[in-house]
């Protein structure tokens, strides 16, 4: 008898080809979420990436991307498996869900082992980025990844604003006089950044480097949740698609 051969099938085995159906259909949608999540993370923040210390937060995005490209494919072949009730595509779908399933956790691994070292590598590496790199030589993409974030988040220097009297191009005849960047200005204009006075710098508490924390924490926050949310709806296919193989060879005895 030949794998694709067409049975008839027993209520039961109905009933799990188009429950199997329908969890492909929501699995295809799901598959597209873990990819825009991937996608939104390294495009709207990717400036933001290189002021981290790691490529960590980068991994766990590119896995969400690739994860969620597999996804779409596996819900299509999984549709395919179960109207033709091949067993062998069966076969193949329940090996797929299972490699998505361990992506996820490893996405979720790594992001929670980030959440855990970022607070105290950040403020170090932010001051040491900020103060070696900012408007140097073959660094533009951390000038402007810098510049943003102090615009963005209303805030000056790593820790405070007086981070940057250590700066190289604070202390270099390049900054015409500078006490700080334009971008800490409160009304950005070419050379205010020589006016350090709270009345025109941003001042905040535990300056932009808790900023950028938050904005990792919550966006890791995104990425677990969306990873342990697929992975639930992962093991529940895999459990329909034992539950069809079982019911599909049983209707060949």
């Amino acid at each position: 008898m030949g794998a694709n051969e067409e049975k008839g099938g027993t209520c039961g085995t109905i009933f799990l080809k188009y429950l199997l159906f329908t969890f492909n259909f929501l699995f295809w949608l799901a598959g597209g979420v873990v990819m825009g999540v991937g996608v939104w993370t390294l495009v709207e923040k990717s400036e933001y990436i290189s002021l981290l210390p790691s490529k960590t937060y980068a991994a766990s995005a590119y896995i969400l991307v690739l994860a969620g490209a597999i996804v779409m494919v596996t819900g299509v072949l999984g549709c395919c498996a179960t109207f033709k009730e091949q067993r062998r595509l069966l076969r193949v779908y329940f090996v797929l869900l299972l490699c998505i399933f361990l992506l996820e956790v490893l996405s979720g691994v790594l992001a929670y082992i980030y959440y855990q070292q970022l607070s105290v590598e950040l403020k170090h590496s932010l001051r040491e980025t900020m103060v070696k790199k900012y408007e140097q030589a073959e660094q533009d993409h951390v000038t402007r990844a810098v510049d943003k974030l102090q615009q963005e988040f209303k805030c000056c220097g790593s820790n405070r604003s007086d981070n940057w009297a250590d700066s190289l191009w604070i202390r270099s005849a390049r900054a015409e006089g500078r006490a700080v960047p334009d971008s800490c200005c409160k009304s950005p204009t070419a050379g205010c950044g020589a006016r350090d006075h709270p009345s025109n710098i941003y001042r905040v508490e535990g300056g932009c480097a808790s900023k950028l924390e938050n904005l990792i924490l919550d966006h890791l926050k995104i990425i677990g949740m969306v990873g342990v949310a697929i992975a639930s709806i992962q093991v529940t296919g895999m459990v329909f698609t034992c539950c069809l193989y079982r019911s599909l060879n049983a209707d060949t005895l």
